[in-house]
């Protein structure tokens, strides 16, 4: 297997996120695919969450998460913000601490979270978010509902041909060999 440094500390915090949120109740779907918006879906009772996950170490006592996305091709690095719409949760999973941390991405006014871990050293705790403080599903997350959107065939994902689809008959010659 190919190493690579960065989609190996990806996949540990969608591994992570995962278990943290079984461990919360939830069900977890992975999509099969890795264009998507999302790294899983947790799911219970009839709520879907679409979760971003982001793995993010700890610099300075600080967890530091942009709501962008990076991928690199044979054209370079690429960088573009979430779209906060299509995810419901961003869980920011933290090896320093070995604990995921769940943001409402339809509450952050920014274009990075900031959760401190450790006191700041001037003592200063007024409008600082304590990651202690996120460690559970915020209450203003509300997901997708099951049975409520159209078919992926009608979404604006999928292309569709503007040829009639082909109708293939296939006839069976059975040999008399033996």
């Amino acid at each position: 297997m190919r190493f690579h440094h960065t989609k190996n500390k990806g996949d540990l915090g969608v591994a992570q996120a995962a278990a943290d949120l079984v461990e919360k109740g939830w069900g977890i779907l992975l999509p099969m695919t890795e264009h998507a918006a999302f790294d899983l879906v947790a799911f219970r009772e009839d709520v879907f969450l679409r979760v971003q996950v982001k793995y993010r170490a700890a610099v300075r006592g600080v967890v530091f998460a942009p709501f962008k996305t990076c991928w690199a091709d044979r054209h370079g690095v690429h960088t573009k913000p979430i779209d906060r719409s299509s995810i419901d949760l961003f869980c920011v999973y933290c090896p320093d601490t070995r604990a995921c941390y769940y943001v409402d991405p339809a509450t952050v006014t920014t274009t990075n979270v900031y959760l401190r871990i450790e006191a700041t050293r001037n003592n200063i705790a007024k409008g600082v978010n304590w990651a202690k403080d996120f460690t559970e599903i915020p209450a203003s997350v509300r997901g997708i509902r099951a049975g409520f959107h159209p078919p992926l065939e009608q979404g604006p994902f999928v292309r569709h041909s503007r040829e009639p689809r082909a109708v293939y008959r296939f006839s069976c010659a059975h040999s008399s060999a033996g």
